[in-house]
């Protein structure tokens, strides 16, 4: 079952630039939201998956900046999962004003353990989750 998780932002004054539009380093902070509401969708939080002794950290991310978007516009940050491996796990995202695609981006975080921070496999550390997330992989945008 592909799933398109789709998260609803609001543009904040703080987040513009002097030219009046959203600045370039608040789309990470966005695609961090989106990809937060996109795990709490599969049925754990990312808190849970910390407690439960795994980690997420970024090892890539890249972002293309397609149209400015503005104070007050309300964007929708759509998250898809388009790679999962035992150690990887990449989530693609797209930034959509009025049916139009504003940005799109990658990233890809690696499974470590929290304790160690040594890369670990989550099929054999959360079996389960695995089989969740390997459900929800969408291989393209609908």
């Amino acid at each position: 079952m592909e799933k398109i998780d789709k998260l609803t932002i609001t543009a904040r004054y703080a987040e513009t630039d002097m030219m009046g539009i959203i600045h370039h380093s608040v789309y990470p902070v966005w695609f961090e939201a989106a990809r937060t509401h996109f795990i709490k969708s599969t049925g754990m939080t990312y808190s849970e998956l910390e407690r439960r002794g795994v980690m997420l950290p970024l090892a890539e991310l890249s972002c293309q900046y397609i149209l400015p978007i503005h104070y007050e516009d309300e964007v929708v940050v759509e998250t898809r999962l388009s790679g999962l491996s035992f150690a990887k796990i990449e989530f693609s995202y797209r930034v959509i004003l009025d049916g139009k695609t504003m940005a799109q981006g990658k990233t890809l975080h690696g499974f470590v353990d929290s304790k160690t921070f040594r890369p670990l496999s989550i099929k054999k550390v959360q079996p389960e989750l695995y089989a969740k997330l390997k459900e929800t992989i969408s291989t393209e945008w609908c």
